[in-house]
């Protein structure tokens, strides 16, 4: 296992269950539990970049309430979608 990796993952799942809405939270971070460890380095990167935007934009394409731009356009946006739909 890849240390770099796993610090990188756990980084990823504090930033992802902190968000600082109860809603991004459940949804956010109930997505980095599940699917975390089976994200590949430029997923995590993926994931991160979508970290790195406000919780009303990130939330708001998760939820269909505005359009996904199409640099965050990504496998990982599609998987945090169905993880939200599936709830």
């Amino acid at each position: 296992m890849d240390r770099g990796l796993d610090a990188r993952r756990k980084r990823l799942l504090f930033r992802s269950l902190r968000r600082g809405t109860k809603e991004s939270d459940l949804v956010i971070g109930g997505f980095a539990r599940s699917a975390l460890r089976d994200l590949d380095e430029p997923q995590l990167g993926a994931l991160e970049a979508l970290l790195d935007r406000p919780d009303p934009e990130l939330l708001g394409w998760v939820i269909g309430l505005r359009p996904v731009p199409p640099e965050f356009d990504t496998d990982v946006m599609a998987m945090l979608k169905a993880y939200k739909s599936a709830l």
